[in-house]
């Protein structure tokens, strides 16, 4: 099980970094807008940022090792 989670949290922990950076090089936090600014300090928008990234990256790789455990108890 713990080999399960390094499997998971590790590369979905880099992925969100790098999608984080490259997200937040072309977007500023101060100007994200949905019927009025946000107020968010741009430190919290960088790191919610980082964690909904870091979120969808871990159930991503989540399936992928779900997949790939249902593929052995197939056979």
């Amino acid at each position: 099980m713990k080999h399960h989670a390094i499997l998971i949290l590790w590369p979905s922990f880099v992925v969100a970094g790098v999608a984080n950076a490259l997200f937040f090089t072309f977007f500023d936090p101060a100007d994200f807008t949905l019927f009025g600014p946000f107020g968010l300090s741009r430190i919290t928008a960088y790191s919610t940022g980082f964690l909904i990234l870091w979120a969808l990256s871990a159930a991503s790789s989540a399936f992928t090792v779900y997949l790939e455990h249902a593929r052995h108890h197939v056979r």
